[in-house]
């Protein structure tokens, strides 16, 4: 049976690539669709160099945006696809 996990516990939690092993940063918020609930991104605070080389989105606030399509397991960290990163 899969566990469902409370959006809000997400927040703190590292991201980290499901590919190499890499630190992405710390999920500081979420970016949903209001009337659906539907994640889209996940707002990234003290991102590594790594995650430079990526090409993500920055919201208004100026973090970066991990797409929550590209997660793939939540634990005590977020693991994400890097291949999945549109």
């Amino acid at each position: 049976m899969e566990e469902r996990i409370k959006s809000r516990r997400l927040i703190g939690k590292v991201l980290i690539s499901e590919e190499t092993g890499k630190k992405f940063g710390v999920i500081s918020d979420l970016d949903y669709v209001t009337d659906s609930g539907e994640l889209i991104n996940l707002a990234l605070t003290e991102t590594t160099t790594h995650t430079s080389t990526l090409s993500l989105q920055q919201d208004e606030k100026g973090r970066l945006l991990m797409p929550f399509s590209a997660v793939k397991s939540v634990g005590d960290f977020v693991i994400v696809s890097e291949k999945d990163i549109i």
